[in-house]
């Protein structure tokens, strides 16, 4: 009945055990017998919120929303099995997803899902390879959500399955090969096998050991949960372990004993209980979401708090720090990872790493990942050209011997010398007509995010939203500043201005300050679709309603053939865009010039009005303190020879890569005729121009499949789900089509249906 304490259940269920299931319980409770050593040393500290009303304890673990970081189970044990759907029952009323064992009465194995309830399916090692597909099919067609594979010892009495083999790596890989469900492997304790786990596939983890969340989630960074089970006995329980690391937990034996006492009304009673106690915690520690979980919230005896992730992702914080290192010293010259920023561990850094390891690795192998322009359009002799025009512009302009040599020489102004030039070739090509105050000349335009999301983002609350799939650059960047970012995810048909304006509304309601969004309108990196004139019109005016700004990233408009839509920009009438622009594309990658349009006003304390471009500059000015004076000279002297036109400068290439995306859609469409590929439920976009496209695939397009594809098949392409910031694109691989000719494209084209066939046909 309501009104009991998790403590009051524990005694009452006690006294209905049997022998069995008190010797199987005792063994348990040996097992977690540590964790509980380690919550009872671990206390909280007290701190007020700044936010109003209650904590939000929602979570959203693997893509899927949970009402709180818990998941019940796993069920395999419980003492009345024929209650066993009364667990499901009401852990479906508290919107917390149930880990369904593999043991578990047939009945129970193929429920039908409730939509805020997943269902996971824990499974084992097996003797015969059959099973595991058969296993695998059952819980794909009763829509189950995940899969968790037990490694090691399964434990004794009846909550063991009785005829199962110990799970080793070698069940990890036949498991990831055969579904592309979410795969988690439990039994991980160390940092190396944590990495081990996700080399092999894995999408999270699940560890018995508090003490090793710090490191284990060092391992599995931002997106890949990791998830404790073993010891849970409060709510407070729950908030050390988010700040250790965690992003949810697994509670078994506290649903087992509200079963016990009072079925399923038992069950609701102690799910509700722990969600409460979680809020009290949260509260006393000034936690207004679970995403702003922190390791400071810890007061310890023994154990130091360890930062365990970026600022404004649960359970880390920028300037924490690791005790054990520096209390026992390190050896000269050597550095431990802890030590260093937790942005460094976050997979997102690691994606073009492993893609060039890959190219490296398979140097005959076709390659449809890297993203850059096509080099054989560069002339070495335009250099000198280009720079002596320049030269010859400020000449004109009756700069002095002295001036001109400075100009080259020095630094130069941090915000940049060829403003005015931008300037003019931004009105004469695409109609955007700003003062050159305005604009600051970057290192590239990952110079020019960084600028932004540093200048937008002041405190703890402030989010970046990002249309998703996006380029990695603006999440990296992110990382780095420690800046959380909310996808707003495309459709099938494109950007939804309604899913944007729920993302604001969303992340206000929990208390958070949506400053911007990021966008790249033409042909995007990744996906390669191009947001169409009504939604552009609609961006503007919901950025302009809700108070926040857009980021336009341009860098593919003019190596695209035609005539493009107007940029978000020159359609701006309250200045809501800050736009970004490069010259890597067009003009001369390896100059590294780009530029930010920020002619946002803003207002200081004693109504001092300037611009946004010279708050920019000031940031700037602590990183790069300028752009290469001599790159500037070399853009400066292409701009003025073309009189500004990019588009008719690069028409000749525009044209080049507008074939080579034609050639690529045409021939993939050959390999792979429509009837075919709608057997295989293989799919991909068309775009118009730009460098990338997109494949649905029906597997698991992830770095085992591209390993695979490289060496088996002689093929690269880039996984999608390096560019989904929450998570996402599993199943889906992009294709770059720029720096390929028409041959090379033919073959590629080839190899990749032959491998998309194969590999189709082992899921």
């Amino acid at each position: 009945m309501a009104g009991r304490s998790l403590d009051d259940y524990a005694r009452l269920a006690r006294k209905g055990f049997d022998h069995v299931l008190a010797e199987s319980l005792e063994a348990v409770e040996r097992a977690s017998a540590e964790n509980r050593a380690a919550f009872d040393r671990t206390g909280l500290r007290p701190a007020r919120s700044t936010r109003p009303g209650p904590p939000d304890t929602s979570t959203k673990i693997l893509d899927r929303p949970w009402a709180a970081p818990i998941a019940v189970g796993p069920l395999a044990g419980l003492a009345r099995p024929a209650d066993e759907p009364a667990v499901l029952r009401a852990a479906d009323a508290a919107g917390l997803p149930v880990v369904v064992d593999m043991v578990t009465p047939n009945d129970l194995a193929h429920p039908e899902p409730a939509d805020d309830g997943p269902r996971w399916l824990r499974t084992y090692g097996y003797r015969e390879h059959g099973d595991v597909e058969r296993a695998v099919a059952d819980a794909e067609r009763a829509g189950f959500a995940a899969l968790l594979l037990s490694l090691g010892s399964q434990g004794g009495g009846r909550l063991a399955r009785p005829d199962a083999p110990r799970a080793d790596w070698a069940d990890v890989e036949r498991l990831r090969a055969t579904s592309a469900l979410p795969l988690l492997v439990a039994g991980v304790r160390t940092a190396a096998d944590a990495s081990r786990a996700f080399d092999t596939g894995a999408d999270g983890i699940v560890t018995d050991s508090l003490d090793a969340l710090p490191d284990l989630a060092a391992v599995a960074g931002t997106h890949r949960p990791v998830l404790l089970g073993g010891g849970i006995r409060r709510g407070a329980d729950i908030l050390v372990s988010l700040a250790s690391g965690a992003d949810a937990v697994l509670v078994g034996r506290l649903v087992l004993d509200g079963l016990i006492v009072d079925g399923e009304a038992g069950v609701t009673d102690v799910l509700g209980a722990l969600v409460r106690e979680l809020e009290e915690a949260m509260t006393f520690t000034g936690t207004a979401s679970i995403v702003e979980t922190r390791p400071d919230s810890l007061r310890t005896g023994q154990r130091p708090p360890s930062p365990v992730r970026p600022t404004g992702t649960r359970g880390g914080a920028v300037g924490a720090w690791s005790g054990a290192a520096s209390a026992q010293g390190n050896a000269v010259g050597v550095l431990r990872k802890d030590d260093l920023h937790p942005s460094l561990s976050d997979p997102v850094l690691d994606t073009m790493t492993f893609l060039n390891e890959v190219t490296h690795r398979y140097p005959d192998a076709v390659s449809f990942a890297p993203g850059r322009p096509y080099d054989g359009f560069f002339d070495t002799e335009q250099i000198f050209t280009y720079l002596r025009r320049y030269l010859d512009h400020l000449a004109a302009q009756g700069r002095t011997e002295q001036d001109i040599r400075t100009a080259m020489y020095q630094y130069g102004p941090t915000a940049g010398q060829i403003r005015e030039i931008v300037a003019d070739s931004l009105r004469a090509d695409e109609g955007i007509d700003v003062p050159a105050e305005s604009i600051v000349i970057t290192v590239g335009a990952q110079e020019a995010m960084l600028l932004v999301v540093r200048a937008l983002t002041a405190g703890p609350d402030d989010v970046l939203l990002a249309a998703s799939p996006c380029y990695v650059g603006i999440t990296g960047v992110a990382r780095l500043l420690g800046v959380p970012v909310t996808a707003v995810e495309e459709r099938e048909d494109g950007f939804s201005c309604a899913d944007l304006e729920t993302a604001i509304v969303r992340e206000r309601a929990r208390g958070g300050r949506p400053r911007a969004l990021y966008v790249i309108p033409d042909h995007s990196n990744p996906s390669g679709t191009t947001m169409d004139a009504p939604t552009r019109a609609a961006l503007l005016e919901t950025a302009e309603r809700h108070g926040i700004l857009l980021i336009e990233d341009s860098p593919y408009r003019r190596v695209s053939p035609g005539t493009p839509l107007p940029t978000l920009k020159s359609m701006d009438r309250s200045r809501s865009v800050v736009h970004l622009g490069s010259f890597a594309k067009t003009v001369f990658p390896g100059a590294r010039v780009g530029f930010a349009v920020a002619d946002q006003q803003v207002v200081d304390t004693s109504g001092r009005t300037g611009l946004l471009a010279d708050e920019l500059a000031k940031i700037k000015s602590m990183v790069t303190v300028n752009t290469s004076s001599l790159s500037q000279a070399a853009v400066a002297g292409a701009l003025l020879a073309g009189d500004g036109r990019i588009s008719e400068m690069n028409a000749e290439p525009a044209a080049y890569y507008g074939n080579a995306m034609r050639t690529t859609l045409r021939n993939l469409d050959a390999r792979l005729p429509a009837d075919r590929r709608a057997a295989l439920g293989v799919r991909w976009n068309e775009p118009t121009g730009g460098f990338f496209l997109t494949v649905h695939v029906p597997f698991r397009a992830d770095n085992a499949a591209l390993t695979r594809s490289a060496q088996e098949f002689g093929v690269i392409w880039t996984p999608m789900n390096y560019f989904y910031p929450q998570g996402g694109g599993h199943q889906a691989l992009r294709l770059s089509t720029s720096y390929l000719t028409t041959a090379d494209i033919e073959e590629g084209t080839a190899r990749l249906a032959r491998f998309i066939e194969a590999q189709s046909s082992a899921s």
